[in-house]
């Protein structure tokens, strides 16, 4: 198996808030640094919209 992943950089500007936050989830996860908080959220998210998968009401 390969070594290479499926990389790409991405510059964010965030206010001092949102990075206090990213750090904070970053230490309780045990992620080295918020760039992977940043993946885990949008792929959440993103898993949330499929159809299907969303919260609340009645699934008929």
């Amino acid at each position: 198996m390969s070594n290479k992943k499926n990389l790409r950089r991405l510059s964010v500007l965030v206010t001092a808030q949102t990075m206090g936050n990213l750090e904070k989830l970053a230490a309780m996860e045990g992620y080295r640094n918020t760039g992977r908080v940043i993946d885990k959220l949008v792929r959440d998210r993103m898993l949330a919209l499929r159809p299907g998968n969303w919260k609340g009401g009645d699934n008929k």
